[in-house]
């Protein structure tokens, strides 16, 4: 499967995917995949840095971005936060972080459903246990999503996820928000 990184915002070079974080968006795959396993690693190079990688993101809301309401699509995130997104996020909101976590968020978008593995907070799953890198350091995802089920890896150990997933079909998107970002070894597998 390859990765469509044909704009200007995404790089793809020596094995290394680079993004600016601007505009805000996804870059795509070319296939629809329904199970699969996907490694990355992934690093922010600015502190709260804000991206993401989408499962089975619907062809309609891909379609939609084009024209639509928003710059991301109908799916299943796997949330790719750098740690200093907390402080930010609570020095411009005067609020308290306590529904979001830098450390491997699971959660639908838009009209998606999903069940989340305990702790969570609505239909986002929180990560059982916090092992994401900061700023400037690589981190290892492993992500299995197999017949509506999604499970994340963050550095080594099982973290997150949900069951019932809906859609269950449909794109894997790499997510620019705001930030420079970088992922390298991305390596894509469809299961039966």
């Amino acid at each position: 499967m390859n990765v469509n990184c044909a704009t200007n915002t995404w790089r793809w070079t020596n094995g290394v995917i680079f993004c600016t974080g601007q505009p805000m968006g996804v870059t795509r795959s070319q296939n629809l995949v329904t199970n699969v396993e996907l490694v990355v690693e992934w690093r922010h190079l600015r502190s709260g840095g804000n991206s993401g990688l989408y499962l089975w993101a619907s062809q309609r809301s891909i379609d939609e971005l084009k024209t639509g309401p928003g710059p991301f699509p109908e799916g299943i995130e796997v949330q790719v936060l750098d740690h200093g997104y907390t402080e930010q996020y609570e020095r411009e909101t005067k609020k308290k972080a306590d529904w979001f976590t830098t450390h491997g968020d699971v959660f639908p978008t838009q009209k998606a459903e999903m069940t989340p593995f305990p702790p969570a907070h609505g239909m986002r799953s929180f990560p059982r246990k916090n092992l994401s890198k900061g700023v400037g350091e690589w981190n290892h995802y492993y992500v299995r999503a197999v017949n509506g089920e999604i499970r994340l890896w963050v550095n080594g150990e099982e973290v997150s996820g949900g069951t019932g997933c809906k859609p269950a079909f449909g794109y894997l998107c790499l997510e620019s928000e705001g930030a420079p970002i970088e992922f390298r070894n991305l390596r894509i597998r469809e299961l039966p």
